[in-house]
């Protein structure tokens, strides 16, 4: 049953103040006043900034020149594109994105990464290899590689799938595999393609049997995929979308009637099976909302309503574009999701002129869907100097991590980092990017991605997309409330 804008208007109502701490009990729960408050008098938190009061402390440089971290934390390369080596002899691919971490057999640690390339093959310096009964589309140079972390410290690496393209962030399954998405729409012709790309593929890192014969799960629709999360009560997935002109969305597929998820049942779904669907969002006085950029302030709740997507294989119109006006809810670079506390962390990187709302460099939002409500819980105001070592802006990948609060990957202009973000919204500085791929005159530094936590939560796993390093980070971590 939809949730009327009339219903939600009414609850809002009868909660007054209350219902901008609608929302997760969890992580972030008491970010909206914190944050509120910290607008109020200007402090760092506000905008992004950090300060010595939380955290781990500053950030020292590494005489490598590779990543600064704080006291008493070290990091170790994992894989490095066109250095390390995979089982098969080939160079590890390039432009490291999505990571997830699973426990192995005995005693490993299996970690899926997906790798990033678009266009001609041709054109990639180190491709993911065309893996025997691994490849989608010979012509693509995307995928992902699985890693294998052994006790005693030595490391294995082989293709999970090949052939794809864009392999962004992605998802775990409450069953154990990963899900690569396809950040790239390009049909059958388009520079070069062979087959039809947009897609979400299944990839199981412990059974390299079960990843043969690679097949779209088509009914999850064909746009430009970010990330991927599923509600392990419900069996809903929900979807963001990387895309401009318009702006993109996030999504929900609802399964169909009977359908029971686990290894390899996905692969069965028929092409248009279950309902595709983009959100409807209102606030508390019944308005649509037509863009997430018109919240200007942390606790903001949004009513959702779902309203089914027409052709989700975009056959004539992309799927983002098949909604007037009024009809749908959508968001600047929608990015990373995790799932944890009931429901999905949604981050928008940033909004600026194509956007109908204020800029920012920065959201974090949690769907409830038991509410069927999203809650703004991080905002980061416009970073003025992206090029100096201060405030943070662009958040992609995100996790949650096992000492409280959010860990965040940064792709933004300028200075990157990995930062945190506490239960009280305050956000502090993990690890900086110091390899510099541009010159002594115009640095230039690559995203991270990938930020997740080993199954112990020992250490954390990030991406450095340029050139391409996996790496190990551990430290003395704490909690952070």
């Amino acid at each position: 049953m939809p949730l009327t804008r009339r219903d939600f208007a009414k609850g809002s109502a009868s909660t007054g103040a209350g219902v901008a701490l609608l929302g997760s009990a969890g992580v972030l729960a008491s970010a909206a006043p914190s944050l509120a408050a910290a607008e109020d008098t200007g402090s760092a938190a506000a905008d992004g900034g950090h300060g010595d009061r939380f955290g781990y402390g500053p950030l020292r440089p590494d005489p490598d020149g590779i990543l600064a971290l704080p006291a008493g934390f070290s990091y170790r390369i994992l894989t490095r594109a066109g250095v390390t080596k995979l089982e098969s002899g080939e160079f590890t691919p390039s432009e490291h994105d999505g990571t997830a971490a699973f426990p192995g057999p005995r005693g490993t640690t299996l970690l899926v990464t997906n790798h990033e390339m678009d266009g001609p093959r041709s054109e990639a310096a180190h491709p993911v290899p065309l893996s025997d009964g691994l490849v989608y589309d010979p012509a693509a140079p995307g995928g992902c590689t699985v890693v294998e972390l052994r006790p005693g410290g030595e490391v294995a690496e082989w293709v999970g799938i090949s052939g794809t393209a864009n392999n962004c962030a992605g998802g775990t399954t409450p069953w154990g595999t990963w899900l690569t998405c396809e950040e790239n729409s390009d049909r059958a012709g388009e520079n070069g393609m062979t087959k039809d790309h947009g897609y979400v593929f299944e990839v199981d890192p412990a059974d390299r049997r079960a990843n043969r014969d690679p097949r779209p799960v088509k009914a999850l629709g064909r746009y430009d995929h970010e990330a991927v999360v599923i509600d392990p009560r419900r069996g809903h997935m929900y979807l963001t979308e990387d895309a401009d002109e318009p702006n993109g969305l996030f999504y929900r597929w609802v399964p169909p009637r009977g359908f029971r998820h686990g290894r390899g049942q996905l692969r069965t779904l028929a092409d248009d099976a279950g309902v595709l669907q983009a959100p409807q969002c209102y606030d508390s006085g019944g308005r649509f909302v037509d863009d997430l950029s018109r919240a200007t302030k942390t606790g903001t709740v949004y009513g959702v309503d779902w309203i089914d997507v027409p052709d989700r294989d975009a056959r004539t119109v992309p799927v983002r574009q098949q909604f007037a006006d009024g009809e749908v809810t959508r968001g600047r670079k929608l990015e990373g999701m995790w799932w944890a506390d009931g429901g999905a962390y949604i981050v928008s990187s940033y909004a600026r002129d194509e956007s109908p709302g204020a800029p920012h460099d920065g959201q974090v939002w949690f769907y409830s869907p038991g509410r069927r409500t999203l809650t703004l819980k991080v905002l980061l105001r416009v970073n003025a100097s992206p090029g100096e070592d201060g405030a943070f802006d662009g958040p992609d990948n995100i996790t949650v991590s096992p000492y409280g609060g959010l860990v965040i990957a940064e792709d933004g202009e300028g200075v990157q980092h990995l930062f945190g973000a506490t239960d009280e919204g305050r956000t502090y500085p993990i690890a900086r990017n110091e390899l510099n791929i541009g010159t002594a005159e115009e640095p230039e530094y690559s995203e991270f991605t990938g930020v997740v936590f080993s199954p112990d939560g020992r250490t954390l796993y990030a991406n450095i997309q340029e050139p391409g390093l996996m790496l190990a980070i551990t430290g003395p971590w704490r909690r952070h409330r």
